[in-house]
């Protein structure tokens, strides 16, 4: 049987590719993970790197989406960003690591917040 939170997630996380598609960002990695943890998406333009965390709710009953990523993931993220840039040979001006909030509530049109260099 399928996991609900699983699909959830899965779900938000192509809102979130998408949008950063749309907006002319190429998707380097989805879901890469390592021992130390998983990033949910890279994406870049030539003048940009971005490690995006992506949090998709149901309703605020917990906090909002993006008050999940507190400061030890936050940390645990920059640490998984440097393990994948020494893998990785791609080259970017500057990095950014952005959080894209997705209330997905039954009944309503997906609502997608992507908080840009919050950390």
């Amino acid at each position: 049987m399928p996991d609900p939170r699983r699909a959830l997630g899965a779900a938000g996380e192509d809102l979130a590719a998408a949008w950063y598609e749309a907006e002319g960002y190429r998707v380097l990695a989805r879901n890469w993970r390592c021992r130390q943890g998983e990033l949910d998406l890279v994406v870049a333009r030539p003048d940009v790197l971005v490690f995006c965390e992506v949090k998709t709710r149901r309703g605020d009953a917990y906090g909002g989406p993006a008050a999940a990523v507190t400061h030890a993931k936050q940390q645990r993220i920059r640490g998984l960003a440097l393990r994948w840039l020494g893998e990785h040979s791609v080259r970017a001006p500057s990095l950014r690591f952005d959080v894209v909030a997705v209330r997905k509530e039954r009944g309503r049109a997906p609502v997608i917040e992507v908080l840009e260099g919050v950390f």
